[in-house]
């Protein structure tokens, strides 16, 4: 299907003011955005316009009710300058979940698809060269209705505004097992990326930080013992030679794409990891017996993060110095690598900005 985004340009760019060497995470936003209205089921009014503030009323109802989304994704540069997304269709398919699982409108994939590829295409100056970077890109949707009535709304705004940013967690992390908040129970919207969800990991992370911790290690809702997300990536354990992770099935943990990544390479290499129930019991054996090799978290922005040591009731599992042998040092290569064009794209995970047929620009 074809469809027509209207364009509207900045008169000036801001990129002589960005110094790419030095650039805090989601703090310097790039000159246009995507702006997209669903009204009574029907989406239009699609434009891409300068980046700016946008209008809502008081009673706004995604300030009241929450009925608001989110993805994370990223463009990269090629050795050779193109720009490149990888997989967005995933994140497309994903956007598509949460706004099930919230009652909120289908955005159609292609709408979506046709946005980000004129969006990143036309802001494509604003990626960092160097590896490692990229634009990091937030589509987001929120209810638009004027009212404190709560019930879906009949209005709904889509949105994607793009972020220069350079590697996010550069070091090792320290995490605390949290036995008394939870992220997520069973039947609820975990694996949904609800602003809400975001919102309840706030106090715990901030508490952990004050006690000298970079994250949470979050625990099932009802035992407090099954392992489901690190702070806001999925996580890994190599366990005596064996790749582990947390199954999804319970619906209680993001689907991530990274972790998607990861698996089906993991896969293809011939070392296919276990998606399995992990109790944190479990890791604490296995560390006195010496056979918790690693352990690292992986997501949009950070790609693969090493953790430095796990506490869980006052026992620290402080793990093996990370080198670059190790599975997460070798997974996160991968990954940068094939961004980057550094490595070859065997699989097909690289589409580059721009190159979506059937989209149409009106000026």
């Amino acid at each position: 299907m074809n469809y027509d985004i209207a364009l509207r340009t900045a008169p000036t760019s801001r990129l002589p003011e960005v110094d790419f060497g030095h650039l805090a995470f989601g703090k310097v936003f790039s000159d246009h955005m995507v702006e997209i209205d669903c009204i009574e089921g029907v989406w239009q009014n699609a434009q891409i316009k300068p980046y700016g503030p946008i209008s809502i009323m008081p009673s706004n109802t995604a300030l009241h009710y929450g009925q608001a989304i989110f993805e994370g994704m990223k463009a990269t540069k090629h050795a050779d300058g193109r720009a490149l997304l990888f997989r967005p269709e995933l994140h497309a398919e994903r956007l598509n979940a949460s706004a099930t699982r919230l009652a909120m409108p289908a955005l159609p994939p292609e709408l979506f698809l046709a946005a980000l590829h004129q969006l990143v295409d036309l802001d494509k100056a604003w990626i960092p060269p160097a590896e490692g970077s990229s634009l990091y890109i937030r589509p987001f949707m929120f209810s638009c209705d004027n009212s404190v009535g709560v019930r879906p709304a009949s209005h709904y705004k889509f949105m994607i505004i793009t972020s220069p940013v350079g590697p996010y967690y550069s070091t090792p992390v320290r995490l605390l097992a949290q036995t008394e908040y939870i992220r997520a129970a069973e039947g609820g919207v975990g694996e949904a990326k609800a602003a809400g969800n975001y919102a309840a990991a706030m106090l715990p992370s901030m508490l952990a930080q004050e006690q000298g911790y970079d994250q949470i290690l979050w625990l099932d809702a009802k035992e407090r013992q099954y392992v489901q997300e690190v702070g806001t990536m999925n996580i890994f354990f190599v366990i005596d030679g064996e790749v582990v992770t947390p199954t999804t099935a319970p619906g209680t943990i993001l689907r991530g794409i990274t972790r998607r990544t990861i698996l089906e390479h993991l896969a293809d290499q011939g070392r296919p990891a276990a998606e399995r129930m992990v109790s944190v019991h479990e890791l604490v054996e296995a560390h006195k017996a010496g056979l918790l090799q690693e352990a690292f978290g992986s997501g949009t922005a950070a790609v693969v993060s090493q953790v430095e040591s796990i506490t869980y009731d006052g026992y620290e599992m402080v793990l093996p110095p990370v080198t670059v042998d190790n599975v997460s040092a070798r997974l996160k290569n991968y990954i940068e690598g094939v961004r980057s064009g550094r490595l070859a794209d065997s699989n097909g995970y690289l589409v580059e900005a721009g190159s979506l047929a059937g989209a149409a620009m009106v000026a």
